[in-house]
């Protein structure tokens, strides 16, 4: 632009407007301007116009470019980055604070006023993708590796519990140990080809096992029951009280065993008590590990391979490790999954899965175990609470990405002091 710093070119801003204006309608024609719709009674689909919502999309492009271009041109963007960066310091030091609070609000959440049988099970909703980000992270956020096909291990975790319980009676507590097992072993099954790529190349072969793992539930019809999957899996029980009205002939049910009324909202709060607790297992060892050699060397990889080997360290073992983990905790999410919702398929494990989790983490902040969280409510529980908006949630869910590389590449909550501090001698002041 030829405009003086901090005097926005308008003429020059409102012609790329335009232009974006221009390609935002090309595109939005055919694709929002046209819907198919089932007419009924055999006639068959039939198409209808949404003219309107093309209009919304052109002058909403057309305002985000002005907004964006004007906005270059001033402190805004500076006074923002600054502030979020201010925000990730407070977040940074007062960490033991706010998950303490964090804690204590989730573990009262469901004896609430409010707390209804939605809310509670939108809250297990929304801890399933805070564990299975929290373990994507290890492999994201700490190792440094792009992996776009997480959702296999997650998958992996669920039909182990799934075929465990359907072929040799395995109770949930008996196959939790085993789906993160059976996850980890993929883990590194995936870790071994990969070894020599970075980058897009690794992000392209981690997508394609994600892609070879739900081909395999497909069509492996003997063994996973194909796209009809798998149903009749056991809800896990707490200490060996069941949550149904009626227990089975010398087995007591958990409301019988408390002398309590029977309500079907004591396992969804149980469930929710129990990925509570394995996400904050997850967290804990999370935090734990960063500390030892090996989370220190995940570090070091993600910041400079070359100087890693130079350092002594292992950059097999330590990616290996870092996918083992990480799937380890994908496989225990997964089991839950199965054990929740009483059936799977392989309808649950796409890509869109694979990609929301990245999201959670890349919004969140890389490495950030709060920011995961934040991301998890924005991406997941907010699109799940307004269900009226979910034909947009796709649509919603791309804007927040675009606004969040533009803005804020790092994450929401990209601060974070380094694990290990080098400290440096200070020199002796010459004397007089």
């Amino acid at each position: 632009m030829s405009a003086r710093a901090g005097s926005p070119d308008f003429p020059g801003i409102l012609r790329d407007s335009g232009l974006v204006a221009l390609v935002a309608l090309f595109l939005a024609f055919p694709l929002v301007g046209f819907h198919t719709i089932d007419q009924g009674g055999g006639a068959g689909m039939g198409i209808e116009t949404r003219f309107p919502w093309v209009v919304v999309a052109v002058a909403a492009a057309f305002v985000g470019r002005f907004l964006q271009l004007a906005l270059l041109r001033t402190h805004a963007p500076v006074a923002v980055e600054r502030s979020l960066s201010r925000l990730g310091e407070v977040f940074q030091r007062n960490t033991v604070w706010i998950a303490a609070a964090a804690i204590t609000f989730a573990i009262v959440l469901p004896m609430l006023p409010f707390a209804d049988r939605r809310l509670v099970d939108l809250a297990t909703l929304v801890l399933t993708y805070v564990m299975l980000g929290w373990g994507l992270n290890i492999v994201v956020g700490l190792a440094g590796l792009l992996d776009l096909g997480y959702v296999a291990f997650y998958a992996v975790g669920a039909y182990s519990f799934a075929l465990f319980a359907l072929h040799f009676d395995f109770t949930f507590w008996m196959a939790l140990p085993i789906a993160g097992l059976f996850a980890a072993a993929f883990g590194v099954l995936l870790g071994f080809p990969v070894l020599r790529l970075r980058g897009d190349y690794l992000a392209i072969v981690t997508l394609g096992f994600g892609e070879i793992i739900r081909i395999i539930l497909l069509n492996w019809y003997p063994v996973t029951r194909g796209p009809n999957g798998i149903s009749d899996i056991p809800r896990p029980s707490f200490f060996g009280l069941e949550f149904t009205r009626r227990p089975a002939e010398g087995e007591v049910a958990f409301h019988e065993f408390f002398g309590l009324e029977y309500s079907g909202l004591h396992r969804i709060v149980f469930l929710y008590y129990l990925i509570l607790a394995l996400a904050l297992i997850t967290n804990l060892f999370t935090l734990r590990i960063r500390r030892l050699p090996i989370g220190r060397a995940w570090e070091a990889l993600r910041e400079d391979e070359i100087a890693c080997r130079t350092l002594g360290i292992n950059p097999t073992n330590t990616k290996l490790s870092a996918f083992a983990i990480g799937a380890m905790f994908g496989g225990f999410a997964g089991s839950f999954f199965a054990a929740r919702q009483g059936f799977v398929s392989p309808e649950s494990f796409t890509f869109v899965e694979s990609a929301l989790i990245l999201a959670v983490v890349v919004l969140g902040g890389m490495g950030s175990q709060v920011g995961v969280v934040i991301a998890a409510i924005i991406l997941v529980g907010l699109p799940e609470w307004f269900r009226d908006l979910q034909e947009y949630r796709m649509l919603v869910f791309g804007g927040a990405m675009v606004a969040i590389m533009v803005w804020r590449p790092r994450g929401l909550i990209a601060h974070r002091d380094p694990t290990v501090r080098l400290g440096v001698p200070q020199r002796p002041e010459p004397s007089a």
